[in-house]
């Protein structure tokens, strides 16, 4: 079995030989910085009441493909002039959202003050009737990370990770808990501080972001990371919550191995693999800290199921909603600037069909962990 990573080895060598300036994270905000920015928001809202004249905030417009541009060495960035909405308090449609955006830059204010930590949910049950839902909380806290130009790491909130990571890696919190993923069997829930890990020791070959926690606690189940020892496995249990991709980054950043995507056939599985890869609109101010656009698609890709001669009845066909994400993907300019991928999709689409991970059971029950997954590793399956 010596031979099973030749071709991934050859990967990582053309990887790290490709590094470049490009290739670095967002700086954190010193604490001070982070509060002479809220004050500065606060004392204008304080200029105009003085004046008489009805306080607005102005946040960047962060749900539309106009305001972000594609950078190939970061991923989706936002653009320089991005348009701004203006919340105002004394306009109806906007007066809750601007009160609830003064009442999280005080929160956010007395944690970096007293350098201590909350997460989003603490914040949210502190007060649940005032916010009406984690969402609301979750999309200002967001808008406040975007109009104060400062990564949300920086202003001491946290999210709680959905996450699951498992290999060989071993590695110690912030608080010097020492973590060790070297479990055959179990996983380790990725961490909500993200940043803070340090001392990370792990000799893993390459890192495969798995779709779906099923896949996940299946590949567990097969004792995955033992077969192709040494590797690293992480789910963000469908699409990834901002702590799944900062670890992949993380990783990517410490180790520089390769990064390779396990995702369903299927417009959905792809949009989730382009999240780790270049990112969101969301999010795109925040792209140099959690896109790993290195990362490559090793399955399921649409021609393995003509290729492994997957059963018919275990594909599913195209809905309406998959037929408009696909067209979506087709207009984006990292899916164009990629012929490999571009040719898969338009085989999908030409197919009008869908697979998931689980359908190669259907060829034999592990055949997954132990044909599929070390062939393409071996061979060098990827894209």
């Amino acid at each position: 079995m010596a031979d099973q990573f030749i071709e991934v080895d050859k990967l990582r060598d053309t990887l790290r030989e490709s590094l470049g300036k490009d290739d670095k994270r967002q700086e954190d905000i010193s604490r001070p910085d982070v509060l002479t920015r809220i004050e500065s928001v606060i004392q204008t809202i304080v200029i105009s009441v003085s004046e008489g004249e009805a306080p607005v905030l102005r946040v960047m417009n962060r749900s539309s493909w106009d305001n972000v541009r594609f950078h190939e060495s970061v991923g989706l960035v936002q653009k320089t002039d991005v348009p701004v909405r203006t919340l105002r308090c004394d306009c109806p449609s906007s007066a809750t959202r601007f009160a609830l955006t003064l009442k999280l830059l005080s929160v956010i204010y007395k944690l970096v003050q007293s350098d201590s930590y909350a997460t989003k949910r603490d914040i949210y049950y502190n007060d649940p009737q005032l916010f009406g839902s984690q969402t609301t909380l979750d999309s200002i806290l967001d808008d406040i990370s975007c109009m104060l130009k400062v990564p949300r790491r920086s202003l001491h909130v946290f999210a709680t990770s959905k996450g699951f990571i498992s290999g060989d890696l071993c590695y110690l919190e912030e608080d010097g808990t020492k973590v060790d993923c070297n479990s055959s069997s179990t996983a380790v829930p990725v961490s909500s501080n993200v940043n803070g890990i340090r001392n990370i020791v792990s000799a893993a070959k390459f890192i495969l972001i798995v779709e779906k926690d099923a896949t996940f606690q299946r590949l567990l189940d097969d004792a995955f990371c033992t077969r192709l020892s040494p590797c690293i496995i992480i789910t963000g249990k469908g699409v990834p919550d901002v702590n799944s991709r900062l670890m992949v980054r993380k990783l990517w950043d410490t180790l520089h191995i390769p990064v390779f995507a396990l995702v369903d056939a299927d417009p959905y599985g792809i949009e989730i693999m382009c999240i780790y890869k270049y990112g969101s609109r969301s999010l795109a101010f925040e792209a140099h800290s959690l896109t790993v656009p290195s990362v490559l698609w090793l399955g399921l890709l649409p021609s393995d199921i003509q290729r492994y001669r997957v059963p018919e009845e275990t594909l599913i066909p195209f809905s309406q909603a998959d037929e408009s994400k696909i067209n979506s993907l087709r207009t984006r300019d990292y899916i164009s600037c990629q012929p490999a991928w571009e040719r898969e999709i338009e085989a999908m689409q030409r197919l009008k069909q869908k697979a998931e991970i689980q359908s190669l059971a259907s060829i034999a029950p592990h055949f997954l962990t132990r044909v599929y997954l070390p062939n393409k590793l071996r061979y060098g399956g990827w894209i």
